[in-house]
């Protein structure tokens, strides 16, 4: 039963680094074409008249989930983080793909080259993998006795 518990203790620590990449190069490639990245929020049929904020909120949030997924402390704020923005990602681009006849592409880097489709299965698998970690993350500190949200969530006093 212990190497089970860690292999999922490694599978999980996977997932992490994967999003902490994922996050960490997507908000950087945004940043560095910000301006690009601003005009085709700007054309978006969603996000036209959010564009400002969204451009400057997406990176930002990005590099916090990563930094949170590195920092044990936050890693289960951080995986519901990444679980959360990447299924708003899916959503978003679902909803384009559905009901949008005009279709931007706001991704930088490597995956601009994506097909839509593609993306969305891109997506899909993240919030796939973000779900089994939390799944995994939590059964870890329930067998090593922490109640869920503990040591975890920053915003919760505990006394000792």
């Amino acid at each position: 039963m212990e190497s089970k518990g860690s292999l999922k203790s490694i599978m999980v620590e996977i997932v992490c680094y994967l999003y902490v990449l994922l996050f960490v190069y997507a908000a950087v490639s945004k940043i560095l074409d910000f301006e690009n990245f601003q005009v085709q929020l700007g054309q978006s049929p969603l996000l036209s008249a959010f564009a400002v904020g969204v451009a400057w909120l997406v990176p930002g949030t990005e590099l916090l989930i990563a930094l949170a997924l590195i920092i044990p402390k936050f890693r289960s704020l951080g995986l519901l983080g990444a679980f959360t923005l990447m299924t708003m990602f899916s959503v978003y681009i679902f909803i384009i793909l559905h009901y949008s006849s005009f279709v931007p592409c706001s991704c930088g880097g490597i995956l601009e080259k994506m097909t839509w489709n593609v993306h969305l299965v891109f997506n899909s698998v993240f919030v796939l993998l973000a779900a089994l970690a939390i799944v995994w993350h939590a059964k870890k500190n329930r067998k090593k006795g922490i109640p869920p949200g503990s040591h975890t969530n920053p915003f919760v006093c505990h006394k000792e």
